[in-house]
């Protein structure tokens, strides 16, 4: 059995009732008394305190930026890294056939392991205390912010570059898709033929595949001396 006690140390937080985590990091394939409501309190709490962080941040951010960003920041593939930097993996329990397939590493679930916790940190503790652990898991992110950076994803601001110098769009396509139906993978390629640029992107979802490639593409020679 994996000692929780672990995890309460790397988030941060020691519950005062140990059920709550239990509940927190149990998937619905292991029993009944899952993590499914936990996560929807989570997500209501998490939006609210990553909203009120970003209203702190209004040299950066105007009113149409706020959301944008905010929704880079709650959004699944955020979450998962979030829950692959605690290593919530190994603290996960799910059922053996999906233990088997290697679902305590499916970036849905971590995500909405994570969610969870932060659900049960606000029934456990208060909203003060669900805010300051979300703060501290979301600092390295929060910190790093600019208008520049979550603002836009990158498929926004590599099209904006394009458009600015009159180039075309870049063209997006899906050139393989792997894996079971329940755990695809999809390769992506954006292509920008005036400056003869091919980058691919690998992603759990075809957008973000679509973002990875349009990630690497902005980070490439030619885009850099536009």
């Amino acid at each position: 059995m994996v000692n929780l006690g672990e995890l309460e140390k790397i988030i941060g937080y020691t519950f005062k009732n140990k059920k709550l985590l239990k509940r927190a990091v149990t998937h619905r394939s292991y029993c009944a008394e899952h993590n499914e409501r936990l996560e929807f309190l989570g997500d209501s709490v998490l939006g609210c305190v990553i909203g009120y962080a970003l209203f702190l941040k209004e040299d950066h951010f105007n009113e149409g930026s706020l959301s944008r960003v905010r929704a880079n920041l709650v959004r699944m593939e955020t979450l998962a890294e979030i829950g692959e930097r605690i290593g919530i993996y190994d603290f996960l329990r799910v059922g053996e056939g999906e233990l088997h397939q290697g679902g305590n590493r499916r970036p849905s679930t971590m995500s909405d392991a994570v969610e969870a916790i932060f659900g049960a940190v606000f029934i456990d503790g208060g909203f003060e205390q669900a805010q300051t652990i979300i703060i501290r898991l979301y600092e390295p992110m929060l910190n790093q912010l600019t208008a520049d950076t979550l603002s836009k994803d990158p498929k926004t601001m590599l099209q904006e570059r394009l458009q600015s110098k009159h180039l075309g769009l870049p063209q997006y396509e899906v050139v393989d898709v792997r894996g079971a139906a329940h755990e695809q993978e999809f390769v992506v390629e954006a292509v920008i033929p005036k400056l003869g640029i091919v980058t691919t992107g690998v992603g759990k979802s075809r957008r973000r595949a679509e973002q990875e490639a349009a990630q690497k593409a902005l980070t490439s020679d030619a885009i850099k001396n536009l």
